[in-house]
């Protein structure tokens, strides 16, 4: 990064960054490999902002038995398991003095928080001490996550107190849409903040016909059924009991209907041992978390309906996924994450009500002309890639840098 002093017109003088080459840190307590939608973010911020801005840095808790191949640098510092939320780690950046060394010698020009815990607060700190300037996204509702962690709401609102200041003491606050931004008000922000979309790493295709059949194959689940889909974290947070209660009613109304789950989480052999209670085993697969992201590709190609009812989402980027791949998505009325969706348009929304989730799940597949509709409608309104994305983040980098320098 290089700096001008120029003069105006006025003979005011100011200063405007020559921004050939930006250094960025990216910090977040939690890094492939355990997949989210805020490791599938950072992943694509840091793969794209070393492409059209210069060095970047992931700054994350380390995980053992994992060696990181990713075409950037990946910092680690030292991290315990959680007991409550495996496999996420807590991270002691703060006691890590080999960390603080690596940190010393890298020339930061901006830090971007992912998270507002022990990397977020290690983010704001390299951002202080180098005097440069910090971002943060909030992404999740913490509130949720905490409350299924600690009993005592006496304990879960200090903590939500304290998430609440992170985001005053940071430069900039982002959020991924408008929706979000109202937790964020609900908790006790009243700042300013910027909304910053998420993308998506597929390519939106029109003629699916290849990774469809791949999928079918793959699953062994040909085109003599339709398949519902849900891909993500197995935990209760997101509304699953919920989703796999109504199942039944589904199943009952089509026969040759399928679900499939894939992704783990705590909650992986609760939802089994709930399907296997409901005597519909034989009708749902679950699978483990998919790395590869052409076979991924291939799964949503051949799921016919994507059913996401979580009120936990804030803008989850798997209902993006899906529709590029032309997966209309299922969810309900009201949720953060359906801000998006214009029912019928290019998804579906309904009640918090399991006969009325199934009701708008059989009556979707029962039209395939209507169905197929809403799944293009999906595609060319949901589909932003990351590239694209990337590029609005790294301009208002530059524009962030330049005001700094005034």
């Amino acid at each position: 990064m290089k700096i001008r002093l120029l003069l105006t017109f006025t003979g005011t003088p100011y200063i405007l960054i020559w921004m050939d080459r930006i250094a960025t840190g990216l910090f977040n307590d939690g890094y492939v490999p355990i997949i989210d939608g805020v490791t599938v973010t950072v992943r694509n911020y840091a793969y794209w902002l070393r492409k059209k801005l210069g060095p970047t840095y992931v700054i994350t808790p380390f995980v053992p038995n994992y060696k990181d191949t990713d075409p950037f640098p990946v910092i680690r510092f030292l991290s315990l398991p959680t007991v409550v939320r495996p496999p996420y780690r807590i991270g002691f950046p703060d006691v890590d003095i080999r960390l603080q060394s690596i940190l010393k010698n890298r020339d930061f020009d901006i830090v971007h928080a992912h998270s507002p815990f022990a990397a977020g607060k290690l983010a704001l700190r390299v951002a202080r001490e180098k005097h440069v300037p910090s971002i943060a996204t909030f992404h999740s509702k913490y509130r949720d996550d905490l409350s299924r962690a600690i009993a005592i709401k006496a304990i879960v609102d200090d903590q939500i107190k304290r998430i609440v200041e992170f985001y005053y003491n940071v430069d900039h606050v982002w959020v991924p849409q408008e929706s979000v931004a109202r937790t964020l008000r609900e908790y006790g922000y009243k700042g300013p903040y910027d909304v910053v979309e998420n993308g998506i790493d597929f390519e939106p295709l029109v003629d699916i016909a290849p990774y469809r059949t791949r999928g079918a194959e793959y699953l062994h689940l040909p085109e003599d059924y339709v398949v519902g889909l849900y891909v993500g974290q197995h935990i209760l947070e997101k509304n699953l009991e919920f989703l796999v209660r109504s199942l039944p009613s589904i199943m009952d109304a089509l026969p040759n209907f399928r679900m499939v789950f894939v992704g783990k989480g705590y909650a992986k052999e609760t939802l089994v041992d709930l399907v296997r209670q409901l005597g519909i085993s034989n009708k749902v697969i679950f699978h483990d978390v998919i790395f590869e992201r052409e076979l991924l590709k291939a799964i949503y190609a051949r799921g016919d309906i994507f059913l996401f009812p979580s009120l936990y989402d804030n803008a989850p980027l798997v209902l993006r996924e899906a529709a590029a791949m032309k997966t209309p998505a299922v969810l309900i009325h009201g949720s953060t994450a359906a801000e998006v969706i214009e029912d019928k348009k290019n998804g579906f929304l309904c009640s918090e009500n399991t006969d009325d989730f199934a009701r708008t799940i059989v009556h979707a597949l029962s039209d395939g002309e209507m169905l197929a509709q809403v799944a293009n409608t999906a595609q060319k309104t949901l589909c932003r890639t990351w590239e694209d994305v990337v590029k609005e983040v790294a301009e208002r980098y530059r524009s962030i840098l330049n005001r700094w320098a005034r």
